[in-house]
């Protein structure tokens, strides 16, 4: 009982949050770039929520222990922080945007922008019912075993793939092109997680460092 009254409470304090961080440097409510977005958003991960909480209690536990507090690893407590940031800076740029008219994207353009938005969100979910251990923090668990079937058998972070993913078509959602700007800095700080994320893997996860050498790429084929 007590986890369903904090997921309500953070779903709705989670919309508001996005409506004051659109709707204010918008300016107006009339953006319904906006709207669709924040109900893109909620229904992605609304689903998945409900769906842990009645079979995987624990992955959620583990998923709602977020945020630079939450890190135990101090390099990860910056690494987190900005990229909370990049992603508010997204967004407020992305609001400024359609206050001002600077780049009009077309509807059509929006709508692949939500679908960009909820297959990313949707990767990443998928990667918690295939890995229960993927929390929100960068932790090894006592007992914790490697995963390395489903979506980790082509890349070392899928979850990381889906983020990668909405954060392209966040601005596009929202009708900006100027707020892509940010995907790269996002971009940057991912990487350094991952990097930092793997130094504890190969340290504290047994197999790790042979699953490195099974599947060679972090984030992209081919790529890195």
């Amino acid at each position: 009982m007590k986890t369903d009254i904090r997921l309500a409470a953070t779903s709705i304090l989670g919309i508001l949050s996005f409506g004051l961080i659109l709707f204010l440097p918008a300016g107006t409510l009339r953006y319904w770039q906006a709207w669709v977005f924040i109900a893109v958003f909620t229904a992605a991960t609304i689903v998945p929520v409900i769906y842990l909480a009645r079979n995987n209690p624990a992955a959620l536990q583990r998923r709602m222990k977020a945020g630079p507090r939450a890190e135990p690893r101090t390099a990860q407590k910056f690494i987190i922080t900005g990229s909370f940031l990049s992603l508010f800076a997204t967004m407020v740029l992305s609001a400024f945007d359609h206050r001002f008219g600077w780049s009009p994207v077309p509807a059509w353009l929006c709508v692949v922008g939500d679908v960009l938005v909820a297959t990313g969100l949707g990767i990443a979910m998928l990667v918690i019912v295939q890995n229960g251990y993927a929390a929100s923090t960068i932790t090894v668990e006592p007992g914790q075993t490697l995963v390395s079937n489903g979506l980790y058998r082509f890349v070392r972070h899928p979850m990381y793939v889906g983020d990668v993913i909405m954060m392209i078509g966040m601005p596009l959602a929202l009708g900006s092109y100027w707020g892509l700007l940010f995907v790269i800095p996002g971009g940057v700080i991912l990487a350094l997680r991952i990097l930092d994320e793997e130094k504890l893997l190969t340290q504290e996860l047994t197999g790790y460092r042979e699953y490195r050498q099974r599947v060679r790429y972090r984030l992209v084929p081919y790529i890195w």
